[in-house]
C-alpha cells in the first residue's frame, strides 16, 4: 500500500480550505494598480473569485494571500464595497511557492483536510469545477484542473523545431486541490525553479497527480486584453 493510500483510508467529511493566491505584483498588466484589485463588472477581480468559493459552501475556510504592501489597499476596498465574506489575509512571498507555504502555516495540523489553491485572477471558475475538485481530491489525494490544447504545437530544439501531437499535452489551470497532509509534506522542502505550480511541488515529493476537466472560460486575467475578455464573459454569464 502506498503512503497516499494509507492517508486516504477512513477519511470522511473533511474540513475544506481555499488558498486564493494574489501574491504577485501584476507587472504584465501595466499601471500602478495590482491586477487583482482592478474592476470587473464594477467589482474588484479578487472579490469575484472569493465569491465563487463562497457560493460552493459558506463552510470553506478562505485564505487570501497578498503582498504585505497591498494589505491596506485591500482592507480599504473591503470597506468601500461592503464586502462581508469572511476570510483570512496572509502575507505573500517572493515566489508563488513561498506564498502557498505561508498560507499553509495558517492551517493547523488536523487529522485531515482538503485544500484548494486557486489564482486570485481566475474569477470565472465554475462552482461545479470547484465542487468536483474537492470530491476528486478526497478520493485520489489530488485534483488538478486542466483543458485540452486547441492549437497545433511545435517543439523548439536549438535551431530546429518539429511538430508534436497536441493530444499528448494539456493546459493547466486552477484550482489545484490536495489533501492537507500531502501539501504540508510536499511544501516542507526549499524552493526549486522547477516549481511552476502546486502540482509540480506535489509531483516532486513523489505523489501522483490526478487531472480533472476545467473549462476554457476559466481565464487568468494577466494582460489588458484578458480584462477586455473578462468584461465580455461578465456580459454573457
Amino acid at each position: 500500500m502506498t503512503r497516499l493510500q494509507c492517508i486516504l483510508q477512513d477519511i470522511h467529511d473533511m474540513k475544506k480550505y481555499a488558498i486564493i493566491v494574489a501574491g504577485g505584483m501584476g507587472l504584465r498588466m501595466g499601471g500602478d494598480q495590482p491586477k487583482q484589485f482592478m474592476l470587473l463588472n464594477n467589482l474588484p477581480i479578487l472579490m469575484h473569485t472569493i465569491q465563487k468559493f463562497f457560493m460552493v459552501s459558506a463552510d470553506i475556510n478562505l485564505l487570501v494571500v497578498l503582498p504585505e504592501a497591498h494589505k491596506t489597499t485591500w482592507l480599504e476596498l473591503v470597506k468601500k464595497y461592503s464586502f462581508n465574506i469572511a476570510h483570512t489575509v496572509v502575507n505573500g512571498g517572493k515566489e508563488r511557492f513561498h506564498s502557498v507555504k505561508n498560507a499553509l502555516e495558517h492551517i493547523a495540523n488536523e487529522e485531515e483536510a482538503l485544500v484548494a489553491i486557486h489564482d486570485a485572477v481566475r474569477p470565472f471558475i465554475s462552482t461545479k469545477v470547484i465542487e468536483n475538485s474537492f470530491a476528486v481530491a478526497e478520493k485520489f489525494g489530488s485534483a488538478v484542473t486542466c483543458v485540452p490544447l486547441k492549437d497545433s504545437m511545435r517543439k523548439i530544439e536549438g535551431e530546429s523545431n518539429y511538430a508534436v501531437d497536441r493530444k499528448d499535452y494539456v493546459c493547466i489551470q486552477t484550482p489545484q486541490t490536495f489533501l492537507l497532509s500531502v501539501l504540508k509534506n510536499s511544501y516542507s522542502v526549499n524552493w526549486n525553479e522547477k516549481f511552476t505550480d502546486d502540482a509540480s511541488v506535489i509531483e516532486h515529493a513523489g505523489f501522483p497527480i490526478h487531472l480533472i476537466a476545467g473549462h476554457y472560460s476559466n481565464i487568468k486575467i494577466t494582460t489588458p486584453e484578458d480584462l477586455l475578455i473578462g468584461e465580455v464573459l461578465c456580459s454573457v454569464t
